[in-house]
């Protein structure tokens, strides 16, 4: 085996192979920009006995993605291999090359393989060489608007305009009338150069209604290629995966042969090696077609690990090592369920824009047999405006489905972010939602279930008083904390009242606190409920028994008052005494500042084009600007008929949240 490992890579990913180096014996070698001097990644391969080299700014494009520089590095600290993740060079066969030329072993596919599966028009034309369905389209990439327009009409509406180098989303735009062609090529093309240094963009029909279902495939270099099963990643938003599970909940064990088999005679026909995912799309029906192949581990690999018991790093290690694949198709058996969600900074009520700044506090939930943590990020770190926002990947495996979701409900009202957005409370409600548990998933299954966006869980009646309880007692805790403050006066008593009312909006719920063995007892709107934790003020995290049922929820203050959040939902509270409670019911609401004059940015980013000037008429629906964030292009639009009064924003200029970039009459 290897000896060291250079890991081109950051985040979550490098994390991740740095555990596999470490239980192997394997001395990890992680690179980092300027950005991630510091970075999670960096300090855990030096802990594993390992270093780290420094190869460049910020921007991927002068560090992560710079094959010199990443050659150079293995150069100088004697790499023997390189993992290369995924994303950045994973697929890049130039990358492979290079590293040949110098003596270093590729973890990961040949260039041949990466050239021909990893391009989507030449695996598009291998796949039909094959006998492989796939969806129609054209088989050359477009770069002439009307000639996507001509193929868009010739194929039928909707199509998706997809790079043809691309992944992870970046680069894809569903297109349903000629104007969108026009306007999604030209930002399919700007997406795709920037984040893979490849423009080409096809046209193929987008295929309403499907799932999207892969196989992960495993092959080594003596002609031995085996399938791990599916994953089933429908639940998705803006072509990005959000959850996935594995198996599937639609497949039975004659389609997944089926789906298995032809993925396996894909890889073998292309002579791969390593591992690497068959993607495909399935109908109502159980037919699939082929979408693509991704020459590299996935994102949603730990889901195939948890019900395999296998470890696909080390596996690609082995291979790469020239090592024969240690087992055949017949000894591999599915154990039980996995589910995998992805927890990124991003901002579920602002359509999901990107969020970037410090953690402030980070807290994950607790490893068990049921839960897994794959995280690159730590508390106080940074969520940087240059790479992909993803704050850890939260797994649980179970002995089936349902238990599997229990877990992940569990593990993500566990999971404490602060000082960035986050989409905590929006994979709360997916795992939540009826349709989820009954496994009726699409791709579509987002936007028809969220179609007016995301604005906050909902809780039952039941859940929202046993919170209730939970406000009620972090108050007393807190009053009973403060009148124990040194320096009274001499003789002066003090008494706590049991008696508060926790208004809601202009809600008021009556509540009586009582101390009671290992803990409290609290009496909400005339229901009694036992509340035992052994929570402190001052932790988020509150886990303890409420009504006889374990609940796991956020306490914290929110300025005067209290905030508890709980599966995908927030209460914001104050807790008052009965006379202030009805003094607030005097108080009138103060409407807050109207803005709807002004364009204001709706995330943290680059202003890259302004596409009207001052004194300009605007119809409904025309593009006023294009904001660039984690590498995508942002198109704000105008929503009413208006005239450009004053612009505020340059274009380069780099916007805060809600910056004003222009304002109308």
């Amino acid at each position: 085996m290897f000896k060291s490992l250079l890991i081109a890579n950051r985040g979550e990913i490098a994390c991740r192979v740095v555990k596999t180096c470490a239980r192997l014996g394997i001395r990890p070698i992680a690179v980092h920009s300027e950005a991630d001097a510091d970075a999670l990644h960096v300090r855990m391969a030096r802990e594993a006995g390992g270093s780290a080299v420094a190869i460049g700014p910020p921007p991927a494009a002068q560090s992560y993605l710079d094959i010199d520089r990443i050659v150079a590095a293995c150069r100088e600290t004697g790499a023997e291999a390189v993992h290369p993740g995924y994303g950045f060079l994973s697929e890049n066969a130039r990358f492979a090359e290079a590293l040949e030329a110098a003596g270093i072993a590729f973890v990961g596919p040949t260039p041949h393989a990466i050239r021909a599966m990893g391009d989507k028009i030449e695996s598009k034309r291998l796949a039909k060489q094959a006998g492989v369905n796939t969806v129609p389209g054209h088989p050359d990439a477009l770069d002439d608007p009307e000639a996507a327009v001509a193929v868009a009409e010739e194929i039928g509406y909707p199509v998706m305009l997809k790079a043809s180098a691309g992944g992870g989303g970046k680069g894809m735009r569903v297109a349903r009338s000629a104007a969108e062609v026009r306007e999604g090529l030209a930002s399919a093309r700007s997406e795709a150069k920037s984040s893979f240094g490849d423009d080409r963009v096809l046209v193929e029909k987008f295929v309403e209604e499907p799932r999207h279902i892969e196989i992960q495939v495993l092959a080594d270099a003596h002609g031995n290629t085996v399938h791990l099963f599916e994953r089933e990643c429908s639940i998705q938003r803006r072509h990005q995966k959000v959850i996935e599970e594995a198996p599937s909940p639609f497949l039975d064990p004659e389609t997944r042969a089926r789906m298995g088999a032809q993925a396996v005679a894909l890889a073998a026909a292309v002579g791969y090696r390593s591992a690497g995912t068959v993607e495909f799309i399935v109908d109502r029906d159980k037919s699939f077609y082929f979408l693509e192949m991704n020459t590299r581990l996935q994102v949603e690999h730990p889901v195939t690990e948890m019900i395999t018991g296998l470890d696909l790093v080390e596996l690609m290690l082995r291979v790469a090592d020239g090592e024969r694949l240690p087992f055949g198709q017949d000894d591999l058996k599915i154990r039980g369920w996995a589910l995998e969600a992805r927890v990124y900074a991003e901002d579920p009520v602002r359509n999901f824009l990107p969020s970037i700044g410090r953690l402030v506090r980070w807290r994950p939930p607790a490893e068990t047999a049921h839960v897994r943590v794959d995280t690159g990020v730590m508390e106080g770190g940074e969520i940087s405006m240059h790479y992909d926002p993803m704050v850890a990947k939260l797994v649980t495996h179970g002995p089936d489905r349902t238990q599997a979701i229990g877990h992940m409900r569990q593990a993500l009202d566990a999971c404490v972010v602060r000082g960035v957005k986050h989409n905590i409370g929006f994979l709360a409600a997916l795992a939540a939602h009826p349709r989820f548990a009954e496994g009726r998933l699409t791709t579509g299954f987002i936007a028809e279930e969220f179609p007016d966006g995301f604005t906050g869980g909902t809780l039952d009646d039941l859940t929202r008083t046993r919170l209730i309880a939970v406000l009620a007692t972090a108050n007393r805790m807190a009053v009973e904390r403060d009148r124990a403050v040194a320096g009274r006066l001499a003789g002066t008593t003090t008494t706590v009242s049991e008696h508060w009312v926790v208004r809601i909006g202009r809600e008021n719920h009556p509540v009586a606190v009582r101390p009671a063995a290992g803990g409290f007892e609290v009496l909400v709107d005339g229901r009694e409920i036992p509340v035992t934790s052994d929570w402190q003020l001052g932790e988020v995290l509150f886990d303890g028994r409420v009504d006889g049922q374990r609940l796991i929820c956020a306490v914290e203050r929110a300025g005067v008052g209290w905030r508890a959040s709980h599966a995908g939902a927030e209460i914001d509270a104050f807790v008052l005494t009965p006379t202030a409670a009805r003094h607030a019911d005097l108080m009138p609401d103060k409407p807050p500042p109207d803005m709807s004059k002004y364009l204001l940015s709706p995330m943290p980013g680059l202003l890259v084009s302004l596409a009207v000037g001052e004194g300009q008429r605007v119809e409904a629906g025309e593009a006023l600007a294009v904001v660039e964030a984690m590498k995508m292009e942002n198109i704000l639009r105008a929503t009413v008929p208006a005239t450009v009064a004053k612009l505020h924003a340059k274009p380069g200029e780099n916007l805060s949240v809600d910056q004003k970039i222009l304002e109308f009459d």
